[in-house]
This record gives C-alpha cells, structure tokens and sequence, in this order.
C-alpha cells in the first residue's frame, strides 16, 4: 500500500473533513477523493461517512487509525536509518521514559559511543505507553521504562531498585511540589497522603522540580541517587516519616530482534548501573 494513503487518511482524522486535510496537505479535493477510495478498495472497506459536518469515521476507520499511524511510523524510522552510514554495521535504536533521559540513558550512550563505535546509535525520549508500543513496532531495540506491558516475546528485566523518597529545601520548605512520577506513583501517593494529591504547584520532569526547588525552596518527591549529594552537601533534607515508595526500572526488548550487540548493549548498561554514578543534575544552588 502507498504509505501516502495512510498519511492522508490520518490528515482526514486529524482535521475532521476531506476540504480541510487537502489544504493541509496541498493538494485539490479531488485528489483527497481518490486517495480515500483507493485505500477503500484496497481495504475492502468504508472508512469514512461524509456529511456536511465533514467526514466521520466508520467502525472500520476507527480501528485503521492503530494501523495507519503503525505504518508511517515504521517507514519514517526506515526513511531515517536507511541506507546505513559508510563505516558503520547497523543502528542500535534505544528508548528511555523520560525521568531517566538524563542521567541514565545519556550514560549509556555515551559508553554506546565509546565500546562500540562501529554501531550507529538512534535514542528516543517519551512516555513509557509510547516506547513500549514503539518497541511493538520494531522501530525501537530496547527501552528503560518503569511499568513495562507485558506481551507474547517481550523480555522484561528489573535493571534497578530506586525509592522516591521526599525531601525539602531545609529554609525554604513550602510549597509542596507534586512530581508526577506516572501512574503507580499517582495511585500510591494519592493513597497515603491524600491531602497532597491536589498541589497548587506541579511538574511532569523531575529535574526541572528539582531545579525549582533549590532555587525557589519547597518540597517534593524524588528518587535517592538523584538527591543524594544535595543531601550530603545539606542543600536538602529528608522529611521525617514521609512515605517512601519503589520505582523500579526495568529494560525491555522483544526476543525475536535479540542479537550478539544488543546483549554487548546490555551488558555495557548494566556496568553503568553497577558503577553506582552521581545521578544529580550537577547544579550548584549557590
């Protein structure tokens, strides 16, 4: 199928009428007309129903829209890698949520880079739900995510056991900054403190919190090897009989796309994880 059908069909959805994707996309009605019924016939299926509101989805078009976007993803990951670089074997696709994008998955590119230069390295930074689906599609090798789905040939591996413990600027402890650390931590922490479930304040990335918090004072949730020097240095302090909660990592890969680099991936992960490296962000509140 031309790859050029599923990205008009998702124009449609996108704008809500055939007038309106072929001003998005540059192209006469006429032309938006054919291409729906070429995927139709191809298909074997009505996708949209028109009406003067503009075009609504059929059933059937409801559920060509997961696939729609599956293939032009894949092909845009193929128009992005292919052909391959001169001088390099292969592409080493990576994925981690975003709390970890730094420090974790920018340590491991970086000794990606360094032990196996000969591998073109592709890392991508987003919601877990996403990499994982993603990691479904072949686009990605692996991901670092906190709440892996669990599906026929995926390999979950627990990579490492953090706590998100809280802590406060020790002259400045107020406001309270709610973290948004995903779903497991909203039900947990929504749970025990429930008079903290509603924040006047909140971010959705700790190291930005973080960041507010030693410049502007408050009090949040964040993992222990990522405060611990503001601790030591006294720049933080824990709060004393606050709740703890796990925030495990976990690596995950489909089975079927194993190989000799990827396990030589792996293992160089798991040496920066036993490394046991500063994960602070490296800023001085002085």
């Amino acid at each position: 199928m031309d790859i050029e059908l599923a990205r008009t069909f998702l124009q449609i959805v996108r704008s809500g009428s055939l007038v309106a994707a072929a001003e998005q996309l540059h192209v006469t009605q006429t032309a938006i007309t054919a291409r729906v019924q070429n995927l139709e016939s191809q298909l074997g299926c009505k996708l949209f129903v028109r009406n003067r509101a503009g075009a609504r989805l059929t059933a059937d078009g409801e559920a060509f829209v997961v696939f729609a976007n599956q293939l032009v993803q894949t092909w845009e990951a193929a128009q992005r890698d292919l052909p391959l670089m001169t001088g390099y074997r292969t592409v080493l696709r990576v994925g981690g949520e975003v709390s970890l994008c730094n420090p974790l998955m920018l340590s491991w590119v970086q000794q990606l880079r360094a032990q196996m230069p000969g591998f073109a390295v592709r890392a991508e930074i987003g919601d877990g739900q996403a990499l994982l689906k993603q990691l479904e599609l072949g686009v990605l090798d692996a991901a670092l995510v906190y709440q892996p789905s669990y599906w026929p040939g995926l390999q979950v591996e627990q990579l490492l056991e953090e706590k998100l413990i809280l802590v406060r600027q020790p002259q400045q402890p107020e406001p309270y900054v709610y973290i948004d650390w995903g779903e497991g931590f909203r039900r947990q922490h929504d749970a025990a403190l429930p008079e903290k479930a509603k924040a006047a304040l909140g971010f959705n990335h700790g190291p930005l919190a973080l960041q507010y918090i030693l410049a502007s004072g408050g009090s949040g949730y964040f993992r222990t090897r990522v405060v611990q020097s503001y601790l030591d240095s006294g720049a933080l302090e824990r709060v004393e009989k606050a709740p703890e909660f796990n925030y495990p990592t976990y690596l995950v890969y489909a089975r079927e796309r194993d190989s000799e680099a990827l396990q030589q991936a792996f293992a160089l992960l798991r040496e920066v994880v036993r490394s046991g490296a500063d994960w602070s962000q490296r800023w001085d509140p002085a």
